[in-house]
């Protein structure tokens, strides 16, 4: 069992937590994720490792509460305790030899994109993160980026905060200004990355997507995260949980990919009606 050092709200729906497991910590790089288990009945879930402090043996993981087993981890507090948390796994992101990175990330993403961002200042590559949410409210790791970006650009849906448009408007305002980067990194909802893919291709700007919204168990068993990659005229499959979770985004095919992912929502759904009203039952029965 692995200790919960630190929680902390981002937001109304966005919780950090450190999470102690120095061994994991240890070995830990920017881009792999762990699968955790809240209690011994819960389902596993994969979550990418959002930050972690080798000398403090803890691990980050932010998460959106989005459905029954978030849930059930946003009800634990310090000091209490996640039944399983086990990594790190993936392919770690490839950081070395990039002089000129574009970090762009969506929404909850932006704690995936962070560690990279973080990473390739370490290593002296000159970073420009841009970072979209749907309002104010949804804004979260300002600072954080803000401490690691040469350039930082927020983006809101709505205009309440930063800039109004979506993240695709800045990155091809500075493509189009000759911004010369090695590579463009982007994580968020699949939606986003596909139209981040295509603002890049005409540039001809390599450009990575971190497929890890469809991981599902997290091992490539259950298929869930099975991709289609399109690769010099052929069709091939790959799995996001273990031959990820990054890939050229110039062979993915999103279509598919946003396809498949929606199969599922219809169940979360039903799922998080059925958290919801446990927590109610065990919240009234204490009144």
């Amino acid at each position: 069992m692995n200790k919960i050092k630190k929680k902390k709200e981002l937001n109304s729906t966005v919780t950090m937590m450190d999470i102690e497991a120095p061994l994991i910590a240890k070995k830990a790089e920017a881009g792999q994720f762990i699968i955790l288990r809240v209690n011994s009945d819960g389902e596993r879930i994969p979550l990418t490792i959002a930050g972690y402090d080798r000398n403090e043996g803890t691990v980050k993981i932010i998460f959106q509460i989005v459905g029954a087993t978030t849930m059930r981890l946003n009800a634990k507090n310090e000091g209490d305790y996640i039944e399983d948390f086990v990594g790190p796994l993936g392919c770690p992101t490839k950081t070395e030899g990039r002089r000129k990175v574009c970090i762009v990330g969506g929404g909850v993403g932006c704690a995936i994109a962070l560690p990279l961002a973080q990473k390739f200042h370490e290593l002296g590559a000159e970073v420009h993160a841009i970072i979209g949410f749907r309002n104010k409210d949804m804004l979260i790791l300002e600072e954080e980026f803000k401490a690691c970006s040469n350039q930082l650009t927020i983006m809101t849906d709505d205009g309440s905060y930063g800039r109004k448009g979506v993240v695709t408007l800045p990155l091809k305002e500075a493509l189009e200004n000759q911004e010369n980067y090695d590579e463009v990194i982007t994580i968020g909802p699949l939606i986003m990355m596909k139209h981040v893919v295509a603002t890049t291709k005409p540039f001809g700007i390599p450009t990575t997507v971190s497929m890890n919204p469809i991981m599902i168990d997290g091992t490539g068993m259950c298929g869930g995260c099975r991709l289609t990659l399109n690769q010099d005229g052929k069709s091939i499959t790959k799995f996001a949980c273990v031959d990820g979770p990054d890939f050229n985004g110039f062979e993915v095919d999103f279509d598919e990919a946003i396809s498949r992912a929606s199969m599922y929502k219809e169940f979360e759904q039903q799922e998080r009606e059925h958290c919801c009203n446990l927590f109610k039952e065990v919240e009234g029965g204490r009144k």
